[in-house]
């Protein structure tokens, strides 16, 4: 008899539920030591409030990390952003200085700017 993947099992249930709280959340992040990550690493570019008006400017601008843009991303797309870099933008690949948990902890951060906003 075979037996299911646990990640895929929980990926599944995930896209027939519906449910908010993504694979990589349910791996235990902690948004306050994401919001520590975030102050350290990100900040600087994404800003304080996490619109991308930060110390440093760049063109393509920083995301906007509070628009409907980014809190629709599924929790495994903004991994990849922040673990690999974003190709054509001043977004590098943190998959050198941040833990896969640490990665984790920052998306949970990150969600917090997008609360209040309209479910899509």
């Amino acid at each position: 008899m075979s037996h299911l993947n646990p990640i895929v099992a929980a990926l599944a249930l995930s896209v027939l539920f519906g449910g908010a709280t993504s694979l990589l959340q349910a791996g235990g992040a902690d948004v306050a030591a994401g919001k520590r990550i975030y102050a350290q690493v990100c900040q600087s570019c994404h800003g304080l409030d996490g619109k991308g008006v930060g110390v440093m400017q760049f063109r393509p601008p920083a995301a906007d990390l509070t628009g409907q843009q980014v809190q629709a991303k599924l929790d495994s797309g903004l991994y990849t952003s922040i673990h690999e870099g974003r190709a054509n933008t001043a977004m590098g690949a943190w998959k050198y200085a941040l833990s896969d948990q640490e990665i984790r902890d920052v998306i949970a951060y990150v969600r917090t700017f997008g609360k209040g906003l309209p479910n899509p």
